[in-house]
């Protein structure tokens, strides 16, 4: 057995040991989320002693199922090197278009319940396979920044969402339908936590056992690289938008069951958020590096620090300051981080 003793004398130091090196070694291989978590934890527990109790990290974790799965599709894109600021969008649309088509198909078919939801559920996803196909078209085919395409794709998707609606919720949706998605359990879990588990379970199937998944790091490590080695990076980019644009879908169709109306306004914030999510669990902006496990840490502590904001009585304007002030803190962070990986080699 080699002892400490003889492991300082291979590697020459006793530095080698050092706190400081512990840290930094920490810091390349997780990011700095396991820091900002520890942080908060402390922060939040001294300012409330409800913070730490079983109901209301029950409450977080139940809460953070919408970010998750938007997260989970924001991390697709930025894997292969670039970002969707549409998934509100593609939420909005979602809501308001599967809440109209349900209210429609009711009065055709007032009988059946479940054929009128499952109408609304195919018509929700289909308004969101739009938009992504269309940030897919825009991004792979015609060679469009990400930044551009998407934030126009969310401009008009935005101002449809209104106009069908006009700035009004679309109540009167049917019991079942909110019953259901919104407030089921199954063995006692409630459906969107299992439903949120089993998309997370897919994902780390796609981008640890699945060939596409393999094809989305290479793409986003080097896009060149990637099609001299064979891999179709236009279909590969179009799949990750599509994708990205369907995980907010659902989202988006939890959340109006959540709320038992089809509104325009249910995905403000969820764009900053998931990019913020997803960074701050160590995923690139530039590309190739990303876990599906700790983009799923991520979405988690956002919503922890959303909800110990609240604890500590933090209003919602500053609520977005701090938000915002996180990510561009998680961005420079990610900078060091990509500095020391390459000092690494």
């Amino acid at each position: 057995m080699i002892t400490r003793a003889e492991t300082i004398a291979r590697t020459g130091s006793r530095a080698d040991f050092s706190p400081v090196r512990l840290v930094k070694q920490l810091f390349v291989r997780a990011g700095v989320l396991p820091f900002f978590l520890v942080i908060a934890v402390i922060i939040f527990s001294l300012a409330s002693s409800q913070f730490l109790t079983l109901q209301n990290l029950t409450n977080v974790a139940r809460q953070s199922v919408y970010l998750v799965l938007v997260s989970l599709g924001q991390m697709l894109v930025l894997i292969t090197g670039g970002f969707d600021l549409s998934v509100g969008t593609a939420i909005a649309l979602t809501s308001v278009v599967s809440a109209s088509t349900m209210i429609a198909a009711a009065a055709l078919f007032p009988d059946l319940v479940w054929f009128v939801i499952a109408l609304g559920l195919l018509a929700g996803f289909g308004a969101a396979l739009i938009v992504g196909v269309v940030n897919g078209i825009g991004v792979s085919v015609f060679g469009v920044s990400p930044f551009i395409m998407t934030l126009g794709v969310q401009s008009v998707g935005a101002g449809t969402a209104l106009f069908l609606t006009g700035g009004v919720p679309i109540g009167n949706l049917p019991y079942e339908f909110g019953n259901f998605f919104g407030f089921g359990r199954v063995a006692g879990v409630p459906v969107p936590v299992v439903i949120a588990l089993l998309t997370i379970a897919v994902m780390w199937v796609v981008m640890n056992r699945l060939r596409i998944g393999t094809q989305f790091y290479a793409v986003g490590g080097n896009v060149k690289a990637a099609h001299l080695s064979g891999i179709n990076t236009k279909v590969t980019l179009f799949v990750a938008y599509v994708a990205c644009s369907l995980l907010a879908s659902l989202a988006g169709i939890l959340l109006t069951a959540r709320v038992e109306s089809g509104e325009t306004n249910l995905g403000g914030t969820v764009g900053l958020e998931s990019i913020a999510a997803c960074v701050i669990a160590g995923v690139s902006l530039r590309g190739g590096i990303g876990r599906v496990e700790n983009v799923v840490l991520g979405a988690f502590f956002i919503v922890l620090v959303q909800n110990g904001m609240n604890v500590m009585q933090i209003g919602s304007y500053m609520q977005m300051v701090l938000l915002g002030s996180l990510l561009i803190l998680a961005v420079i962070i990610d900078q060091l981080r990509y500095r020391m990986i390459l000092a690494r080699r």
